[in-house]
C-alpha cells in the first residue's frame, strides 16, 4: 500500500497533505456473494461504458442496482436494475428518482457519482468559458449533485453509506488539449475530500477513485485525435495495442470490496486502482 493519506473522521487538521493512494485490494471472493445480495448501489452515466459495465457485475452478483443517464431507454433489462433518464445537472430529477427507488427498495448503500464527459478537447488559448462552464457543470457539478442526494437520502437511515466518485489519473497530472477534463476530475478529488471532512462524523465514507484505463467508447474517441489536438495520443494507442486495460469487472470487484469487505479497515479518499495486467 503506497501513498497512504490519513483518513479524518473530525475536524479539519491544521495541515493536511493528501497523497494519492494506490492500494492492492484482496482478490474477489465469490463468498461474499449472499452479503452484496442484500445491497443497493445507485451509479450514474449508466448508458454505456464503465457504467454499464458496473451495472452488469453488480447484478451479476446479486446487487439491487439503480442507474440513470441521459439515453432515453435502459440500456438493459433486468428484475433488480431500475433506470431513469436524468442529466445530473438536473438535480430536482435526480432528487424525485432517489425517492421512488427508496419507496421501491429502502436504503441506498452505496453512490457512485460515475457521469462524465471528455469534450471539450482543447487547447486552452481556444477554449473559451462557456465551453469550460458548461463541462464542470455536468463533470463537478453533477457529482456534487449526486453527492448531495447520497447525504439527504442517507441521513434518513441514520447515516452512514459509502460514497464513490469516479476520478481519473488526469486529476493529477496536466494533458494538453484536457484542460476542462484535467481541472474538473482535480475538482472531484478536492471536492470529495471535503466532504468526508464535513459528514464523516455521521459515518459516511467518500472515495475518489481513478478506475485506470477502461476500453470504452471514450477511448475511442480519444485515440480518433490528432497528435496536433491531443499530443499524447500515441500514449493511448500503446495502451491498445499492448492490452492494458483495467475492465468494468475488475473495477467493480474493487469498489465492492472498498465499500463491503471490512469496515474496520481504513482507507484514504484520494484512490487510484492499480493496473489489472500487474494484479
Amino acid at each position: 500500500m503506497q501513498g497512504m493519506t490519513t483518513y479524518w473522521h473530525g475536524s479539519v487538521p491544521d495541515v493536511a497533505i493528501s497523497l494519492v493512494a494506490t492500494l492492492d485490494f484482496p482478490k474477489y471472493s465469490a463468498s461474499m456473494s449472499d452479503f452484496w445480495s442484500e445491497k443497493t448501489v445507485f451509479i450514474t452515466g449508466t448508458s454505456r461504458g464503465l457504467g454499464l459495465g458496473m451495472v452488469e457485475e453488480f447484478l451479476a452478483r446479486g446487487l439491487t442496482v439503480a442507474g440513470c443517464a441521459r439515453a432515453a431507454s435502459a440500456p438493459i433489462s433486468h428484475d433488480n436494475f431500475y433506470y431513469e433518464s436524468i442529466d445530473v445537472t438536473d438535480e430536482a430529477a435526480l432528487s424525485r428518482f432517489v425517492g421512488s427507488v427508496s419507496e421501491r427498495v429502502g436504503a441506498i448503500d452505496m453512490w457512485i457519482n460515475n457521469a462524465g464527459v471528455l469534450d471539450p478537447v482543447r487547447f486552452l488559448r481556444d477554449l473559451t468559458a462557456n465551453e469550460l462552464t458548461e463541462h464542470l457543470n455536468i463533470n463537478v457539478g453533477g457529482v456534487l449533485n449526486g453527492s448531495r442526494q447520497f447525504i439527504a437520502h442517507r441521513k434518513k437511515y441514520g447515516g452512514h453509506g459509502v460514497l464513490i466518485n469516479i476520478s481519473s489519473g488526469a486529476a493529477i497530472k496536466g494533458y494538453a488539449g484536457w484542460g476542462a477534463y484535467c481541472s474538473g476530475k482535480a475538482a472531484v478529488d478536492r471536492l470529495s475530500e471535503c466532504l468526508q471532512l464535513e459528514e464523516g462524523d455521521t459515518g459516511l465514507r467518500v472515495h475518489s477513485v481513478a478506475p485506470g484505463v477502461i476500453d470504452t467508447q471514450m477511448q475511442e474517441t480519444i485515440r480518433s485525435l490528432t497528435q496536433e489536438e491531443f499530443p499524447m495520443v500515441e500514449k493511448f494507442h500503446a495502451i491498445r495495442r499492448d492490452n492494458l486495460f483495467n475492465t468494468p469487472k475488475f473495477v467493480a470487484e474493487h469498489l465492492l470490496t472498498l465499500a463491503f469487505s471490512n469496515d474496520e479497515v481504513t482507507h484514504p479518499v484520494v484512490i487510484r486502482l492499480p493496473n489489472e495486467s500487474e494484479s
